[in-house]
């Protein structure tokens, strides 16, 4: 009897483990093009337009849109040095900036400019408690990598994490309020629920959630 159960359950996680690779395979990089530097309204204008918005609709978010907002919030505009649109504490770059959409859950790489394949489910209803998220076409989830920060107490790390998450919210609201779209950031989400969905390390600490689309 005890080996007949010891086989059901071996089998069943082979099975499980055969379908979690082969699912994880179906998911490739996407290269993103160039951001457009060129779009948009002044700054000024976009500080006038600036807001908040709860009211998304399902449409899908053009590659070129998505590139020039990732590029946006955090991308490298000095290619020289590798540093960013949004500045960061000791230019650790800890806020990594995850993609969560239909199709499944990306990691932006800026370096690369492309958006490395994590997870190929849809995470979207995961990242808060609002109803919109789960239909909006794209939720960014901001995750503090403390492993990149040295030589600072958790305070610290809290404290200049948080700070540099605001600086990247930001740029994403500017961009949004430049090319006509809606978004809002958001901090109401079960960060240990969406942690453990994503697969986080320990030293990897969600800050806040941000939803990006086309106004309803």
């Amino acid at each position: 009897m005890f080996k007949k159960s010891f086989l059901a359950v071996t089998m069943a996680l082979i099975i499980i483990s055969f379908n979690t690779v082969s699912w994880a395979a179906e998911l490739t990089p996407i290269k993103l093009p160039a951001p457009n530097l060129n779009s948009g309204k002044s700054l000024m204008q976009a500080l006038q337009a600036r807001k908040s918005s709860r009211d998304f609709s399902t449409k899908k978010l053009p590659v070129q849109i998505l590139s020039n907002l990732l590029w946006a919030a955090c991308g490298i505009n000095r290619p020289d040095s590798g540093k960013r649109t949004s500045p960061s504490a000791v230019n650790w770059q800890e806020i990594d900036v995850y993609v969560a959409m239909a199709e499944g859950l990306y990691l932006y790489n800026a370096k690369e400019h492309t958006l490395k394949p994590v997870l190929n489910r849809d995470i979207r209803a995961l990242t808060g408690k609002q109803s919109f998220v789960k239909e909006a076409p794209v939720n960014l989830i901001y995750v503090a990598d403390f492993s990149k920060i040295s030589k600072a107490d958790v305070e610290e790390k809290n404290f200049y994490s948080a700070t540099d998450t605001g600086f990247i919210s930001q740029n994403v609201y500017l961009y949004c309020a430049s090319e006509g779209l809606a978004t809002v950031v958001r901090g109401m989400l079960d960060k240990d629920a969406l942690a453990k969905s994503m697969n986080l390390k320990d030293t990897q600490k969600i800050t806040l959630a941000q939803t990006v689309g086309y106004p309803e």
